[in-house]
């Protein structure tokens, strides 16, 4: 038999070069609602071609494998290059993220159970029984929490994974040399570069994901995703308007609304289109320049708050997770919705950087409500379908937050010092006339 030639060889990988250019030019967003159009379209028109949803499974699979290794890097990169001996201005903006953060957990988790929201889930697993009553939870948790760290990687125990991760990133941050931590950096890169190509699939994944829920469901699912969205959509834009705002007149003992609007205009909308906290920074120093806060100061608060103030993540990750619990039958008590606030939380603040990197931590919240670990997968996978306008307003949040909570701890400084605080430009010129007066 004859082998090709050079040419033809060198042809071809110069066509196929051509075509996969040709597509990733294309938008990620755009490709991902052609990926569920044509697996919508394929469920109708060809409901017994199983093999289509194969390309869902892999994807989830693909998911499934990265995500304890991402999980555990992340966390362990966080704490490990978290700084230290920071001025108060740092301590005020560091406060601020996480607690609405969390707050952002508890706002989720109200909104859940207000509307106790199921997913239409297939494949479910047979004989599954769900944890009964708070001493089996509380039982299980105590022995997930300290299984082998190499075995709670190889079946997925993210309890396991987050205690391991937060005790490797505290001892690094103890004994790690500067190239140790350096090392787990570029690993927690590295990683996150692994999940970025996988998550390039997605629209195949989404194309075989879609195609397996309305052959076996129907098109009614899109009626469960519509309020799954718009429950995560509601409760990000109630942090957004009412809950963070309060808290910003709260710490300046003034109405925060001309800023909250600002911040909005100026970086959520930028980052809605671009959703990306970290492609947002840029934008964000701007207006903190316009602000006229220290260079000095948000140069470094803004790169944090793109890394730890998650507050769209945390939200995104506790509606889905109890969502999966919910459709599950399983019984979530109150101590555990602390518990889950306290791991979104901590899960949040490693989803930065990540493509979908708050959808990866979905089976860590998971797990430590009971739920299976292919059941949370395909949640991920719901995740993916409905991202489409969550993790745009997810990013808005993200980005937006970034500037508020940064300006509002310096402005806390000037309001000690005396210093006038202009939330607009017409604030100033306004006070500017005034003076001259």
């Amino acid at each position: 038999m004859q082998k090709p030639s050079k040419n033809f060889m060198s042809s071809l990988t110069s066509f196929f070069k051509v075509v996969a250019k040709a597509i990733f030019k294309v938008p990620f967003i755009l490709r991902i609602v052609i990926g569920l159009v044509i697996g919508v379209a394929l469920a109708l028109l060809a409901p017994k071609a199983t093999f289509i949803a194969v390309f869902g499974k892999v994807f989830t699979t693909a998911l499934k494998a990265i995500a304890p290794v991402l999980v555990f890097v992340l966390i362990a990169n966080a704490l490990s290059s978290a700084g230290g001996n920071l001025g108060s201005r740092f301590v005020k903006v560091i406060a601020l993220y996480l607690s609405t953060t969390f707050l952002a957990s508890i706002l989720a988790v109200i909104g859940s159970f207000i509307f106790k929201l199921e997913i239409p889930l297939a494949d479910k697993p047979a004989g599954y029984t769900p944890p009964t009553g708070l001493a089996e939870v509380f039982s299980t948790l105590l022995s997930n929490l300290v299984e082998n760290p190499v075995s709670a990687l190889i079946n997925g125990n993210y309890v396991g994974i987050l205690t391991w991760a937060i005790m490797l990133g505290l001892a690094l941050k103890i004994v790690g040399g500067e190239k140790t931590k350096e090392f787990i950096g570029d690993l927690a890169k590295a990683v996150s570069k692994i999940v970025g190509w996988i998550i390039q699939l997605a629209p195949i994944g989404v194309m075989g994901l879609v195609y397996s829920s309305v052959s076996e469901l129907g098109m009614n699912i899109f009626i469960d995703y519509g309020a799954l969205l718009l429950l995560l959509v509601g409760c990000m834009l109630t942090l957004s308007l009412v809950i963070n705002p309060i808290i910003m007149s709260v710490c300046l003992k003034r109405n925060a609304y001309p800023l909250v609007f600002r911040c909005l205009k100026e970086s959520g909308l930028q980052a809605f289109f671009t959703r990306s906290s970290a492609a947002n920074i840029p934008v964000n120093m701007k207006l903190c320049k316009d602000l006229g806060l220290d260079d000095e100061y948000y140069s470094v608060a803004i790169p944090l708050g793109a890394t730890i103030n998650m507050d769209g993540a945390a939200i995104t990750i506790t509606i889905m997770s109890l969502a999966a619990a919910f459709s599950m039958g399983i019984e979530v008590n109150f101590f555990v919705a602390i518990l889950l606030c306290f791991i979104a939380t901590l899960g949040a603040c490693g989803a930065s950087g990540v493509p979908g990197g708050s959808l990866l931590l979905i089976p860590m919240a998971c797990s430590l409500l009971g739920v299976d670990a292919s059941i949370a997968m395909q949640v991920v996978g719901v995740g993916f379908i409905i991202g489409v306008i969550q993790d745009s307003v997810e990013t808005a949040l993200n980005s937006s937050g970034d500037v508020m909570f940064t300006a509002t701890a310096e402005f806390m400084e000037w309001k000690k010092q005396g210093k006038p605080i202009f939330f607009t430009e017409k604030e100033k010129l306004n006070y500017k006339k005034e003076e001259c007066n």
